[in-house]
C-alpha cells in the first residue's frame, strides 16, 4: 500500500456517493477526503441514475445535475461519471486509485452486508466523520412533511395543478387556503401598522399634552401679572383714575389765615362791578406819638406825618381769598369821567362878558 512517505506523487483518494440535493454534509465529507494527506488528488465517483434508482430509489436531482453539482465543488479534483456501486480491483488500478474514503458506519446494499469490507480488509479505507444534523433524506423528509405547504407555495408562485401532480379539489383547497393566509397577513399588517399609529398618536398627545400644560402655566402667569391683586393693569387703572379725579375735581380752597376776611366781597359791593388787588396788608401802626404805647416787643417806634398818612391809606385794604383789597377802592374811569361832566347845561355855558 502506497504512503505518502514512498510515493513523490499525489496521493490519489477516491470518494464516491448519489450527492442528491447537495449539500454541506456532502461537502464536509469531501472536505476530510481532501485534507487526509498534505498532498493528494482527489477523485469523486457518481453513479448515474439507472444505478441509483435500481439499489437505492428515486433521486430528486438527475445525473447531469449532480455532475454539475460535484464539478462546482473547490475540493474536487476529478469526477466520475456513471461510477460502479461496488469498487472492482479493476476500477481501483485503471484510476490508479491509493485510499477510498467514506463514513465508518457499514453500508449495506446489493446483497453485501457492507460494500466496502473488501476495502477494509485490504488497508486503503480511510473513514470520514459524518455531518449530524443534515442529509438528503432529512430534506425529502422535511417536503414530504410539509408538502402542502409548499404545493400551495408553488400554486401561488404560478405552478400549475398538473405539474404539480395535484387533483382539481386539493387545488381549490390549496388556492382558497392561500386566499386566507393573505387575509391573515394583511389583517396582521394592518394590526401592527395600527399599533404604531396608536404609538405615535401617544407620543405626540404627550407631547402635546406637556406643550400645553407648559403654555397654561406661561399664559395663567402672564394673567395674573396684569389682572392679578397687584397686577400691572390694576396699578396702571389707579393712575388713570387718580388722573381724571384730579382733573374734574376743583381745587382747595386756601387755608384760612389770621388778619383775613372769611368771605370774598361781592362784585356789586363796587361802585365799578370790579375789584382791584392790593399788595399784602402792613400792620397798622399808632397816628401819633402820644397813642403810642410801649411794646411788650421793644421800645417805641415814632413815625413822620408822612408815613401815618401812607398807613392811614394801607388801613382801607380788604383781605380776601384771591388776595388783598381795597376796602374803598378807587372810583373807575367811567365814575371819574361822571364827576367832570357839568351837571346841567347851563353849567356848561359860557359866562357873558360886558362890552
Amino acid at each position: 500500500m502506497p504512503t505518502a512517505s514512498t510515493v513523490d506523487r499525489p496521493v490519489r483518494v477516491y470518494a464516491d456517493g448519489i450527492f442528491d440535493l447537495f449539500h454541506s454534509g456532502h461537502a464536509r465529507a469531501l472536505m476530510q477526503a481532501k485534507t487526509l494527506f498534505p498532498n493528494s488528488y482527489l477523485l469523486v465517483g457518481v453513479c448515474s441514475d439507472d444505478l441509483t434508482h435500481k439499489f437505492k430509489g428515486f433521486t430528486v436531482m438527475n445525473e447531469a445535475e449532480r455532475y454539475e453539482a460535484l464539478r462546482h465543488c473547490r475540493y474536487v479534483d476529478e469526477v466520475i461519471r456513471d461510477a460502479p456501486w461496488t469498487l472492482t480491483p479493476e476500477f481501483l488500478e485503471k484510476h490508479k486509485i491509493d485510499f477510498v474514503a467514506h463514513d465508518d458506519i457499514p453500508y449495506s446494499s446489493a446483497g453485501s452486508d457492507d460494500v466496502y469490507k473488501h476495502i477494509k480488509e485490504a488497508g486503503m479505507f480511510v473513514p470520514t466523520q459524518r455531518t449530524e444534523g443534515i442529509s438528503t433524506s432529512d430534506i425529502i423528509t422535511r417536503i414530504v412533511r410539509d408538502y402542502d405547504v409548499y404545493a400551495r407555495r408553488n400554486l401561488q408562485r404560478g405552478y400549475t395543478a398538473k405539474e404539480l401532480n395535484v387533483s382539481f379539489i386539493n387545488e381549490k383547497k390549496y388556492r382558497f387556503q392561500n386566499q386566507v393566509d393573505k387575509m391573515k397577513e394583511k389583517v396582521k399588517n394592518v394590526e401592527e401598522r395600527s399599533k404604531e399609529f396608536v404609538n405615535r398618536v401617544e407620543e405626540k398627545s404627550h407631547d402635546l399634552i406637556q406643550k400645553w400644560e407648559e403654555k397654561s402655566r406661561e399664559f395663567i402667569g402672564n394673567f395674573l401679572e396684569l389682572f392679578g391683586p397687584d397686577g400691572a393693569w390694576k396699578q396702571m387703572f389707579q393712575e388713570r383714575s387718580s388722573r381724571m379725579l384730579q382733573a374734574l375735581s376743583p381745587k382747595q380752597s386756601p387755608v384760612k389765615k389770621e388778619g383775613f376776611l372769611p368771605q370774598t366781597p361781592k362784585v356789586s359791593e363796587y361802585p365799578c362791578g370790579v375789584w382791584v388787588p392790593c399788595p399784602p396788608q402792613l400792620p397798622r401802626l399808632t397816628t401819633s406819638p402820644s397813642a403810642a404805647t410801649p411794646s411788650p416787643q421793644g421800645p417805641e417806634i415814632k413815625h413822620s406825618p408822612f408815613h401815618q398818612l401812607k398807613t392811614q391809606e394801607s388801613s382801607n385794604i380788604l383781605a380776601t381769598p384771591n388776595g388783598p383789597l381795597l376796602a374803598s377802592p378807587p372810583p373807575c374811569a367811567r365814575t371819574l369821567e361822571k364827576q367832570k361832566k357839568p351837571t346841567s347845561r347851563r353849567a356848561t355855558l359860557r359866562p357873558k362878558t360886558a362890552f
